[in-house]
């Protein structure tokens, strides 16, 4: 059970040059929400649409609330599922025929309460509510707290491909209440796990370094309670180190996405919901750690360093069994293909990576085929 460290409140710039905001990491922030949303300049009687899903509504949702109605805020609260296979047009008209019947205006305010799907649903929703909308992201999962809520990308999934229909929409706020994680299902909070090694991989030897003395990161019972605020600061400083450099991904945010382009290929080819995001990361950060190895960008030293950390955190390794002509298929549909190519992000080092795009299908192929 994560507790109060008395860890002083952290307040991490994203300090983009239109509209600017913070990542707010405390415990008990959701109960301090209202005076947050003072603070960056929202009005009292300010309508608010608050979408959240079951899991979360029912611990968290009443105290949320009573936060904003005492600063009063004239809010509302919606409650979708929010299974990576909710993830569709139709939740967003759910969102829409609910801000609709709320009345909201165009200085009106949503607020994402959840995981990593509430938030890309939300935002995607606030982005085209009368032609944008304010929205404050308020992740309750550890994959959202450290990547899905900072950066502004939001969308819902298409059959062919996931997050092909969204927009870049970047919230006014993003409240992290770190006690939230004592609700998180096991699976999940592994899962999250996944985006915090790549972290580590990409651009934070320091971090990966952190996690590798760690004894366990299976389990949020297992992992010492300041290693968690660590986690949480060290993946968001660097989330938004990257945004501020390229806030709509035409360059270096691009790394962000390291073992997500084989990982989308495992979500849309096994079936959304088969496999949790994070678990389908791990995979792809598997298979370009093997294309890094394929062509001699690191060292096998390396490959096992980052395959044991990711099973220490209790995630999957093994390629799954999916025709590799559908994979090649399903690579060329991926929203980062340019000029026909698809781009890999691979690892020369621990913290280090690069873009390639001459990734050749002999070498994805070889590499799946030795994977499985």
């Amino acid at each position: 059970m994560l507790a109060d460290v008395n860890q002083e409140k952290l307040r991490i710039p994203v300090s983009l040059n239109h509209k600017p905001y913070e990542v707010v990491i405390g415990a008990s922030g959701l109960n301090e929400i209202g005076e947050e949303l003072i603070r960056v300049g929202i009005k009292p009687k300010t309508k608010v649409l608050v979408v959240s899903n079951p899991d979360v509504a029912k611990p968290y949702g009443d105290r949320f609330l009573k936060s904003l109605d005492e600063y009063g805020f004239n809010s509302h609260l919606l409650i979708l599922d929010a299974g990576e296979d909710q993830k569709t047009p139709l939740s967003i008209a759910k969102i829409h025929d609910a801000a609709f019947k709320a009345k909201l205006e165009r200085g009106s305010l949503m607020i994402a309460l959840g995981g990593g799907v509430i938030g890309d649903m939300t935002g995607f929703a606030a982005a085209t509510w009368l032609r944008g909308i304010s929205v404050v992201q308020v992740p309750t999962t550890l994959l959202a707290m450290v990547d899905a809520s900072i950066g502004g990308k939001t969308g819902v999934n298409h059959p062919g491909g996931k997050n092909l229909i969204g927009a870049f929409h970047q919230p006014k706020l993003v409240l992290i209440d770190p006690l939230t994680l004592n609700s998180l299902p096991e699976r999940e909070f592994r899962a999250g796990m996944a985006e915090v090694i790549k972290y580590g991989v990409i651009n934070d030897y320091n971090l990966f370094k952190l996690l590798e003395d760690a004894e366990d990161l299976s389990n949020l019972d297992k992992v010492n309670k300041h290693l968690i605020y660590k986690i949480l600061e060290r993946s968001t400083s660097s989330k938004a180190n990257i945004v501020v450099q390229d806030e709509h991904e035409s360059g270096i945010r691009a790394i962000l996405n390291y073992g997500h382009t084989f990982g989308h290929v495992i979500e849309t080819l096994c079936g959304y919901g088969t496999w949790l995001h994070g678990e389908a990361v791990s995979m792809g950060m598997i298979a370009a750690g093997k294309l890094a190895l394929i062509r001699k960008y690191w060292n096998y030293s390396d490959f096992c360093r980052q395959r044991q950390l990711i099973e220490k955190a209790g995630l999957p390794v093994k390629w799954p069994n999916i025709d590799l002509q559908e994979v090649i298929n399903s690579l060329q549909g991926d929203k980062k293909v340019k000029d026909g190519k698809v781009r890999f992000i691979i690892p020369y080092g621990i913290g280090k990576v690069k873009i390639c795009d001459n990734i050749m299908e002999s070498e994805i192929i070889t590499c799946l085929k030795e994977l499985n």
